[in-house]
């Protein structure tokens, strides 16, 4: 059972598909709000497909489609026409079918009959449940073979199946229907100007029991907890307000997909993490989580410490080479389903090299924006465990570096955010060997020795501070030595099991200049690269420059642009003073936005814009996905340049908008305990209700730690 090292990318999805989540749960269907067979459509409870089938027939035929709106990431309004007796053309039967998606299904049918005449109609919704572990759904391996039990009692179709010790199963009921074991039917009369009406609900099952808060015929929806939290949220967040409707509107549409892409800890209902994005990685992923609730601080900072908080409960306490756990190691993946689970003997999956550095450099990061002293504080234990598993696990060899290397059969090829199994290769296209330690996981790890040294400082703990002070330049000093290619001007991607350099010029640099691990005197060329005609699109950062052996505009990472990719090569620009770079690729993004709904793509073609009038779509990409909806908040803040710096009581603010943004502000922005306001426009700006003890800066914060006390 092979779970773990699947294509990584999304799996299959059908043109047109519409997708509506809420937590871990989540419902693929057609336009017309049907979910076919055959395929990736279905509602999904837990990692598990509790319905792979929902056809509606209204005297014998299928809707006629008219609209299909998604008005929040949970609920979905479907419309069309049903077909009259004796196959009339124009039909006055209209069918308004809502979908509200959450621990189960609740889907709220009306037939209309705009017609003078009344309306004989036999209805039937045709159901199944394959019950199918999201993993084999994904990865296109079903088994139609699988015994499932139909049984229908007291008004309820019950579909239950048993693997591998676990009973998984659903429920389905509506009012007024006769129950079948493969449908639900209805025959209704309906008034001239007149309409009828029923509610189908769907109930998931593990071993017999529903969850705590399951839809009902009786209570709205809209006062579920679900509900109830991400209207909190559209409250909570700042209220952003921009000349310039696409960059508004690209803005306002990351907020919203980050409300739907939060998880919730079921024995700390207050604390929320972010999923990595919908449909097919609703679930905690620590390198995921972790960069995106970094990108999305200016959102709410709450978000990366719900993120931290549930991570460190599951964090690494013995060595299983089955999951990879390592003491200290912070997972990659958290499933609930029972594929992994078969797969690994347990729900999570460690096999990553780099969630465990993010864990400590977010920290760091947090203590900066004024996160409570008490969640620091119940979180420092944790970042020193991450910090030893980078000595004595992450460096598998004493040469000051991370490496990873599967130590079995199903885990990941390759370790890094390119986690494919292709995503690691040479200039020439050979594709590099473990052990590999990449540019990028040296880059957290040196970030993390920065973050904890902070947060030493921070305690009054000088010793300590020093102690990592001297671990990072050691570090940086190394980095700059092993990994930087002279003939070539820039940093290679890798080092390989032989420790020599795996010579392709890829996007990943960009993140060593995000966290200042670049030597000053490198950093220009290696912004030269990025931004050459290879590198940069137009619209984003190519993952693999255009003129490296492997490249491939259509491939997942190897010439495809990845938009939180190029907002942190952005945000590395910036830090370095590469502004009118930085400003570019941010521009090139929001104009991306704009042919995306305002909703940015995990992914998309990496074809030059010149090519090209708008960007190519990716076909399985994920949307809406964790960090390319974080990106754009990323980017502001960027163009802000806005740091705040709670160690020091100082708040940077140094914008450098685009002209064509216009006016620039955002209310209720959380920071330390406080709700600040900004206004900007151009290269002036201005904070209300800053805290007290906090100065305003109008200059960038300086962009390198020189002497790791910046």
């Amino acid at each position: 059972m092979n779970a773990w090292n699947e294509d990584t990318a999304a799996g299959p999805s059908e043109t047109g598909a519409i997708t509506v989540v809420e937590g871990s749960s989540f419902c693929i269907s057609s336009h017309t709000g049907d979910i076919i067979t055959g395929g990736s459509q279905g509602v999904f409870y837990q990692d598990t497909r509790i319905i792979s089938r929902w056809v509606l027939r209204i005297n014998g035929s299928l809707r006629e489609p008219l609209v299909a709106r998604t008005p929040t990431s949970f609920q979905a309004t479907f419309v069309g026409r049903a077909m009259w007796v004796g196959g009339r053309f124009d039909s006055p039967l209209v069918v308004r079918h809502q979908r509200h998606v959450g621990p189960g299904l609740r889907d709220d049918i009306t037939i209309r009959n705009y017609s003078s005449e009344p309306a004989d109609c036999d209805i039937e919704l045709s159901l199944e449940a394959d019950l199918a572990d999201l993993f084999d759904v994904k990865a296109g391996r079903v088994d139609a073979e699988a015994l499932v039990r139909r049984t229908v009692q007291s008004g309820e179709l019950h579909i239950e199946a048993e693997r591998n010790g676990q009973r998984r199963g659903t429920a389905i009921r509506a009012t007024g229907a006769l129950v079948r074991g493969d449908a639900l039917t209805f025959r209704a009369q309906i008034l001239p100007r007149g309409q009828w009406s029923t509610s189908v609900i769907v109930v998931p099952l593990i071993n017999g029991e529903g969850p705590e808060e399951p839809f009902s015929e009786t209570a709205s929806p809209q006062y579920r907890v679900g509900v109830k939290r991400h209207v909190a949220w559209e409250e909570h967040v700042p209220r952003v307000t921009v000349t310039d409707r696409n960059v508004q509107n690209v803005l306002n549409r990351s907020q919203s997909d980050l409300g739907s892409l939060r998880i919730f800890d079921a024995q700390h209902p207050d604390r929320a993490a972010v999923a990595a994005g919908a449909p097919w990685f609703m679930a905690l992923f620590g390198r995921d989580s972790l960069l995106s609730s970094y990108m999305a601080l200016l959102v709410d900072p709450n978000l990366a410490a719900g993120t931290l908080q549930t991570l460190a409960g599951i964090q690494g306490t013995k060595v299983d080479l089955d999951s990879e756990e390592e003491p200290g190691r912070i997972p990659h993946e958290v499933r609930l389903g029972v594929t992994a689970g078969l797969a690994l003997g347990g729900a999570a999956y460690y096999g990553t090299a780099d969630a465990t550095p993010l864990f400590v450099s977010l920290l760091g990061e947090l203590s900066r924006w004024g996160l409570a002293d008490d969640i620091i504080g119940s979180l420092l234990p944790h970042a020193d465990r991450a910090l030893e598993w980078i000595e004595h696990y992450g460096d598998r060899d004493g040469d000051g570096f991370v490496e990873y290397l599967r130590p079995n059969t199903h885990g990941l090829i390759n370790q890094g955010w390119k986690d494919s199994w292709d995503g690691i290769n040479f200039a020439d296209g050979r594709m590099a060997e473990p052990p590999i330690a990449l540019c990028e996981v040296q880059a957290y790890t040196y970030a993390a020795y920065v973050g904890r040294s902070l947060l030493a400082r921070s305690a009054g703990d000088s010793n300590l501070e020093h102690h990592w002070a001297e671990r990072a330049a050691g570090l940086k000093t190394s980095f700059n030595e092993r990994f930087w290619l002279p003939g070539k001007g820039y940093f290679a991607v890798a080092l390989d099991k032989d420790k020599q350099p795996v010579d392709s010029c890829t996007s990943n640099m960009g993140h060593c200049l995000w966290v200042g691990i670049v030597d000053e005197d490198k950093a220009p060329l290696v912004a030269e690269r990025l931004m050459s005609p290879e590198m940069f699109t137009g619209w984003g950062i190519r993952t693999l420059a255009s003129d490296m052996g492997a490249y491939n505009p259509a491939s997942y990472h190897n010439g495809s642009v990845w938009p939180h990719d190029s907002a942190l090569v952005a945000t590395g620009l910036m830090r370095y003073g590469f502004v009118d770079e930085a400003s570019r690729i941010a521009s090139g993004l929001f104009a991306a936005a704009a042919h995306f709904d305002g909703q940015l793509p995990e992914l998309f073609c990496g074809f030059d814009r010149a090519d090209f009038t708008e960007p190519v779509p990716y076909p399985t990409a994920c949307s809406p996905q964790a960090w390319a909806a974080a990106a754009p908040v990323q980017l502001a803040r960027i163009l802000l340049r806005f740091d705040p710096d709670f160690t020091r009581n100082v708040v940077h603010l140094a914008p450098i908008l685009p002209e064509e943004f216009g006016d620039f502000r955002a209310d209720n922005v959380l920071l330390g305990h406080s709700r600040i306001a900004m206004h900007a426009r151009g290269r002036t700006g201005s904070v209300d209700g800053l805290p007290p003890q906090l100065k305003l800066l109008d200059e960038p914060r300086p962009p390198l730690h020189v002497d790791l006390r910046v």
